[in-house]
């Protein structure tokens, strides 16, 4: 410990002679950006990860408890909970989900990462244990008090996505961004195998209950004894219930964790006191619940005299102050808003198609002859609920968890941009063969085309696009854009799951045994969605091995190891104005914009901060290694 927090007399001796904050801000982001990978790193990560296993669990385990509820509480709807039912119940908590991405997103730019981090946890676990305690009664159904429950808890998970991404962004090191952010959402996959192992491992512990000559079923007619109904109706709050326990461990570490340096420089604009956080968070120290750095005592008078000034002593034209009209200035401008459209489009084709498989698992996976069973015999409950668990395992174990780590290995080498359209142009080939040829297919091969569809929807869309929406944007708007990025892949859930599970049953009559005609059309239409993923993921620009500044446009580190762009990259840089190696930028009147860094001397060097080489067209000049004097 002692050593680790040695090394900081050292920075702070090598930053002492810096007193221009434009400058001292560029340096010290400089050094974020270049900082060894340690442990901070992997405690921002452990953080991050575990808040977003229990928003993954929490979603994935609602699809679990389907059958569960259906047997408990509509015995006379065939011991199956209605679909309208059962739809509204997987709508409303996207729709609360999106609600709380908005809300939160901004939020998070308004008063502060760290203020809103961990308040998300408290509203998931308090809608969690209130699902866990929920009873009809006859003024009110269970699907109407899960609803509530689940709105509730869709806020706080909505507000986990922006402010989970942007910290673990903001925190980064640079060459491992994309592998940072990218072990952060792989938590998604182990949130869906944690409830399906949790929902079997219930399943198991009731079997004496439900497994028996009384509890059986054959296709719609169940007989049940009252312990079996009882048992049952256990399971499922148990199942729901166990998702506030990895909420309740990361809330404490999420409370007290420090701002972000970046949010402190260039929102709240204390440049002091944005170093002060860095060395709170590279000590990997759990500070006060108030979650700030202590500014040194020979800083302070420095940080007193820049707060009086307008801006805290920060160049308004680099790093303007966030309001409404610069907002509006910012998305006006044409390369900006085809950068959002392009994060929020497609993320909204992938959730269409994703979403209408997660939730609809159970269903498409009996439609496949795996992971249900035969209505022509008799099975015990325990058998049925069992066989669903068990399937779910087995996909997330085949198709999930792969697809993650080849995205958590290959991000940073490949790239974001490739990996998604990549992704989405398998996801395209395989649902349309899968669709098209699914009533001719074996089971087997239905399986294996949909693990593999998982496969690439992990190592692929699903991770790029959370990724991505992160990075392109300045830090005053990052927390906003993300949000409303994710909260266009909500409104795609929302319609692929109020969509999903009327179109498969069109041409359904009753007494039939194929309860899902359609299915085989609502595939082929998924793979249209993924089409459509793919033409809007051409509008994002390729973040890899890029600072979060130079991607704001604020800079331009052609001497930062971005090597060459690639063909896509080359043609995108044709469409939207600005010539390969061109320092300069082009505005939709097509007059050139200045690189707002072009008042900061140029930096060289790749570790640390290291001496000012030249002077770009500006108001300084140097005088020194690190000193600055001011032209008049």
């Amino acid at each position: 410990m002692g050593s680790r927090h040695a090394a900081f007399p050292a920075l702070e001796e090598r930053y002492a002679d810096i007193q221009d904050p434009n400058l001292r801000r560029r340096l010290i982001l400089q050094d974020i950006d270049r900082r060894p990978f340690g442990q901070a790193h992997v405690r921002a990560v452990l953080v991050a990860g575990t808040g977003f296993l229990t928003d993954s669990y929490d979603i994935f385990a609602i699809g679990l408890c389907s059958e569960m509820l259906g047997f408990t509480y509509f015995p006379d709807n065939g011991n199956k909970i209605p679909q309208s039912d059962d739809t509204l119940i997987k709508v409303t908590t996207s729709v609360g989900t999106l609600i709380g991405q908005l809300f939160f997103g901004w939020l998070a730019d308004v008063v502060g990462r760290k203020r809103m981090y961990g308040y998300e946890l408290l509203i998931i676990t308090m809608a969690t244990l209130g699902q866990c305690i929920t009873g009809p009664s006859p003024a009110i159904s269970i699907t109407g008090l899960l609803v509530f429950w689940r709105v509730l808890m869709g806020l706080g998970i909505g507000g986990d996505y922006p402010l989970a991404n942007v910290i673990t962004s903001e925190y980064s090191l640079t060459k491992w961004r994309g592998t940072m952010v990218a072990a952060v959402f792989s938590t998604q996959a182990l949130g869906q195998f944690l409830a399906s192992l949790v929902a079997f491992i219930v399943i198991e512990s009731f079997k004496s209950q439900t497994h028996n000559s009384f509890n059986v079923c054959l296709g719609e007619r169940c007989t049940k004894t009252a312990e079996g109904q009882i048992a049952v109706d256990r399971m499922w709050r148990i199942i729901i219930g166990f998702g506030a326990i990895p909420a309740l461990i990361a809330l404490y570490c999420r409370l007290t964790i420090p701002e972000t340096p970046r949010y402190t420089f260039d929102v709240t604009r204390d440049v002091e006191q944005g170093f002060a956080d860095y060395k709170a968070f590279c000590m990997n120290t759990i500070g006060p619940m108030k979650g700030q750095g202590q500014v040194s005592a020979d800083r302070e008078n420095v940080r007193n005299q820049l707060n009086d000034q307008n801006l805290g002593g920060l160049d308004a034209e680099a790093i303007p102050p966030s309001s409404w009209s610069d907002f509006k200035r910012y998305f006006g401008k044409r390369r900006n808003l085809l950068t959002l459209i392009g994060t929020a489009g497609s993320w909204f084709f992938l959730d269409v198609a994703y979403y209408a498989l997660l939730l609809n698992n159970t269903i498409f996976l009996k439609q496949m002859g795996f992971g249900g069973v035969s209505h022509e015999t008799k099975h015990t409950i325990y058998t049925i609920l069992r066989t669903g668990a068990v399937g779910n395992l087995v996909l997330v174990v085949a198709g999930a968890i792969p697809g993650s780590i080849l995205s958590i290995l290959l991000v940073d080498k490949i790239g974001r941009k490739p990996i998604q359209i990549f992704g989405f142009a398998m996801m395209t080939m395989l649902l349309l063969i899968l669709g098209s040829a699914f009533n001719s297919m074996n089971n087997s091969s239905r399986v294996a085309l949909y693990v593999l569809i998982l496969i690439f929807v992990n190592f692929g869309p699903n991770t790029t696009t959370f990724i991505v929406a992160g990075e392109c944007f300045p830090t005053r708007y990052r927390s906003t854009a993300h949000g409303i990025s994710a909260a266009s892949g909500k409104l795609g859930a929302v319609l692929a799951q109020a969509l999903a599970g009327p179109l498969r049953r069109v041409g359904f009559k009753e007494g039939e045994t194929d309860a899902s005609p359609w299915l085989p059309h609502v595939i082929q239409i998924l793979g249209a969605f993924a089409f459509l993923g793919l033409l809007t993921s051409l509008l994002i620009p390729e973040t890899k091995g890029r600072s979060l500044e130079d991607l704001a446009g604020e800079e331009y580190a052609e001497d930062e190891g971005r090597g060459d762009p690639s063909w896509y990259s080359r043609l995108w840089l044709r469409l939207r104005g600005k010539q390969e190696g061109n320092d300069e930028r082009v505005d939709d009147e097509g007059d050139p914009e200045p690189s707002i860094f072009s008042t900061l001397p140029k930096i060289n060097g790749s570790q640390g901060l290291l001496g000012v080489e030249s002077i770009r067209p500006g108001k300084f000049e140097t005088t020194g290694k690190h000193d600055l004097k001011q032209i008049r």
